[in-house]
């Protein structure tokens, strides 16, 4: 249970997002409140944080969503040092291979290109290929129908996602954040303000501002409060698989123009796709879509690379993403009547590395009641009111 009945700040969910808020909020020297995290699952098994793949990129459509990746590139480098604990530094393991998006008809191309110019405007290592420099570079790639390519030169990979989540946590609790396995099951509101929340234990716990990290269950938290977001748990299936005759040399992450992806996993590969019908699942339907690898994944990657014609399948597993119905990207900071009510919600699929920029953004509205080293302003709670979406085109 709670440690305490009053809180400055209660945080509910304990992955990489809500343990990056209390991270930065504890290092910050201008806070000097008590913080609360409350998480369900101590396992994480679900979590969208552990069943990612743990990649980050520069490569969006939006300025701000550049400069969010940037940042939790600075975080990753950085980590040893800035979660280091009794001598212990974790190690991300990093692995800056890039992605490599390709296009091959005229609408992604022009797509691409628009991307590219957002993303060099920005400082983003990101150069465009041709059909031949793609295949000079990745020879195994069958490229004839390919009209570009977009290549991370740095900046972009993958790392080890569980790290950074239990680099945060203990990181944080080091510096006296206090967590407790509970579930909320109320949110207690008077007019403008919550004041506290109801655990499954029946504890009660008060709280001077609410920070909502749940992910795909951040619409069921925010209606405990009267509050209503457009997220929604969407399933995606990853699979692994053997390849009998790998490719050579330094491999990025290659999304195919048909929205499957896949990049290496130790000796094996990570693949996964962006589903055809995609609805809303149950929050515990955690069911693999077994067919996705047989009747999209493999065609689709043997038709790209002849080394990928045979393939087995050696693991899989389903996550859900935070999905944003509105417009792919997070719902960052205040409600717009609820004030202490804040969200880190809608990541659909880009949490774990958006995860160090939000946290610190948070942190800065909790302390000064503004952003302050990067502006999230555009992905306030605003535009859900408004409708109007603030569209992510490049979501993998």
């Amino acid at each position: 249970m709670a440690t305490k009945q009053n809180y400055d700040v209660v945080i509910v969910g304990g992955a990489v997002v809500g343990s990056a808020v209390a991270y930065f909020l504890a290092m910050n020297p201008d806070f000097d409140g008590s913080i609360l995290i409350v998480e369900r699952d101590p396992s994480f098994q679900h979590a969208s944080t552990s069943l990612s793949v743990s990649g980050i990129r520069t490569q969006f459509s939006n300025p701000i969503n550049v400069k969010i990746s940037q940042f939790g590139l600075e975080v990753i480098r950085d980590f040893e040092e800035l979660c280091a604990v009794d001598g212990d530094r974790p190690n991300l393991e990093f692995h800056e291979n890039g992605y490599l998006l390709l296009a091959a008809t005229d609408a992604q191309e022009a797509v691409m290109r628009e991307n590219h110019a957002v993303q060099i405007s920005e400082g983003a290592d990101v150069c465009l290929l041709t059909q031949e420099e793609i295949k000079e570079r990745y020879p195994h790639l069958h490229v004839d129908d390919l009209r570009l390519g977009s290549l991370g030169l740095s900046g972009e990979g993958w790392f080890n996602n569980t790290g950074l989540m239990n680099g945060f946590r203990r990181k944080a609790r080091a510096l006296g954040v206090d967590y407790v396995i509970d579930d909320v099951v109320g949110v207690s509101r008077q007019s403008d303000r919550i004041t506290g929340i109801t655990l499954a234990s029946g504890t009660n716990v008060d709280c001077g501002v609410f920070v909502n990290c749940s992910g795909a269950r951040a619409n069921e938290i925010a209606g405990m409060a009267g509050l209503s977001l457009p997220v929604e748990p969407r399933k995606r299936t990853l699979f692994v698989f053997d390849c009998a005759k790998p490719p050579e040399g330094k491999l990025p992450l290659m999304c195919d123009p048909s929205g499957v992806y896949c990049r290496p996993e130790g000796n094996f590969f990570l693949s996964g796709c962006v589903p055809e019908h995609d609805p809303e699942v149950a929050f515990d339907d955690f069911e693999p879509r077994y067919d996705e690898f047989e009747e999209v994944i493999w065609p689709a990657l043997a038709e790209r690379a002849e080394c990928f014609e045979a393939i087995k399948q050696v693991n899989f597993w389903a996550g859900h993403y935070a999905y944003n119905t509105l417009d792919h990207n997070v719902i960052v900071g205040p409600h717009t009547d609820v004030k202490n009510f804040i969200f880190a919600n809608g990541f659909s699929g880009h949490g774990l590395q958006q995860g160090p920029a939000i946290g610190r953004g948070i942190s800065e509205w909790i302390t000064y009641g503004e952003f302050r080293a990067l502006d999230l302003s555009e992905l306030g709670f605003e535009r859900v009111i408004s409708n109007a979406p603030f569209l992510e085109k490049n979501v993998i």
